[in-house]
């Protein structure tokens, strides 16, 4: 499942919304025709499903909730909540007249959903711009049993323009009756925060929410705050769009999130809207703050080493592919090394030198370092970027740390040291070279290996 998109080549996975219960990890997304452009730019959506027992085994399910009548113009982004034997299905609908609503679907297995009535189940009240009360998402209060809502809502009389956007919060007894509270957070950036997502982990309590498509977190140690901002606030990439979470065995948890495509699979074509599921591992500091690393159960399948070969292509270049040394002291040093598969897996041990500039990757290169995708280290800017998009506040990277890369089709995706991560889509490939390059300093590259599947993917497996 992590790079899936659905067979039809006008289908595209949506927003994400993981679930856990009962040993089973089930992925329910919007199913997205022609990125968001269907019934007249409604959106069109449903509600898709899959679930894994290991993360590694998936069941492809029926459509879990779909269009039924005229006036639904989308099914749009929720939550699935369990409690009493019974799975409710939150979601939004947005109607033809583009008011969006919540309403209410109950299933017995978690796989057949039944629309309940009254539906939609409940409106913007008074105060509330009826074209932004979408995303429910649901949980319980574990010491009162209460229950609580978040939902994406806009204060149409905030008292600063344009950044009413907030997580409304409703509260509800038996989860159909819900009465409206004060806000649960109004985070302060223009438009409305999205996709909300809450748990508790280890004695920390976490809300994410979606600016932007860019997901962002806060941390309290009380269910309902105050909320403290992290220093690095946005979880795992930009491009990682409307990251939600689930546990998962083990007191993990599982992130999920989808990677758009650009338009026209250009290089400079503008990401749009659905593409590939894009899964994450989610990682807890010390101090409670977030990361992110890939999931281990998702990795290349039946890898195979490659055979590599060292090409120096400056002076400074020593030692053979598993081991090696660049000295760029006063200017750039680059090495070669052997054609890379169409879908591969690198990992290396990264060894920076005392002061280093900036070191790096060109994937899917050509010719004498003139092209390629960069991956590109900077030490002294605590910045990664791959190609057009650039991850802040990367401590360590001065220090020695471990790297893993993998690239499908036009995706290439990033897991620096195990705890952040980078991702992009680079569709216009000038060829199969691999380069490393350090400029101004050295760095030592130890146990590279570049591993390949037996049988290559198909272009939307």
């Amino acid at each position: 499942m992590q790079y899936f998109k659905p067979e039809r080549a006008d289908q595209f996975v949506g927003d994400c919304m993981p679930f856990f219960h009962d040993g089973v990890f089930h992925l329910y997304y919007l199913l997205d025709e022609g990125h968001h452009s269907a019934l007249g730019g409604l959106g069109g959506h449903q509600w898709a499903h899959t679930s894994s027992p290991d993360l590694i085994h998936w069941t492809h399910h029926p459509l879990a909730i779909g269009i039924t009548e005229d006036w639904e113009g989308s099914i749009c982004t929720g939550s699935t909540f369990f409690h009493a034997g019974v799975y409710y299905g939150f979601y939004a609908t947005r109607r033809r007249d583009q008011t969006q609503h919540l309403s209410l679907a109950t299933s017995a297995d978690g796989i057949h959903f039944t629309k309940t009535q009254p539906n939609p189940l409940a409106s913007p009240p008074p105060g509330y711009n009826p074209y932004h009360y979408r995303d429910p998402f649901v949980f319980q209060d574990e010491q009162t049993g209460q229950f609580h809502m978040l939902v994406t809502a806009w204060l149409d009389d905030y008292p600063l323009a344009n950044l009413g956007g907030c997580l409304a919060h409703l509260v509800s007894a038996d989860l159909r009756h819900w009465e409206h509270r004060e806000p649960f957070l109004i985070p302060g950036y223009p438009g409305a925060p999205e996709c909300a997502d809450y748990f508790r982990w280890n004695d920390w309590y976490y809300v994410l929410f979606s600016h932007g498509l860019v997901t962002r977190y806060r941390m309290a140690r009380q269910p309902f705050g105050p909320w403290l901002r992290p220093a690095v606030d946005v979880l795992d990439a930009p491009l990682a769009r409307v990251l939600k979470t689930a546990p998962f065995t083990g007191n993990r948890r599982i992130g999920a999130a989808w990677l758009g495509t650009r338009e026209g699979d250009r290089d400079a074509g503008h990401f749009q809207w659905g593409g590939h599921t894009l899964f994450r591992e989610v990682i807890q500091n010390a101090d409670g703050t977030l990361g992110t690393r890939f999931v281990p159960e998702m990795q290349l399948a039946e890898a195979m080493p490659c055979a590599l070969t060292l090409t120096a292509l400056t002076a400074g270049v020593a030692g053979k592919p598993e081991q090696f040394h660049l000295a760029g002291n006063e200017g750039l040093a680059v090495a070669a090394l052997a054609t890379a598969p169409r879908a591969g897996r690198l990992m290396a041990r990264i060894i920076p030198g005392a002061g280093m500039g900036t070191f790096g990757l060109r994937f899917r290169g050509a010719g004498r370092f003139e092209a390629g995708y960069e991956l590109r280290f900077a030490p002294h800017t605590r910045t990664v970027a791959l190609f057009d998009t650039t991850i802040e506040a990367v401590a360590g990277l001065d220090q020695p740390f471990e790297l893993e890369v993998v690239w499908q089709d036009d995706i290439i995706d990033v897991c620096i040291d195990g705890r952040r991560c980078i991702v992009n889509r680079c569709p216009e490939p000038r060829g199969e070279q691999l380069f490393v390059f350090c400029h101004n300093g050295g760095i030592t590259v130890e146990g590279l290996t570049v591993t390949q599947a037996r049988k290559q993917p198909p272009a939307c497996a």
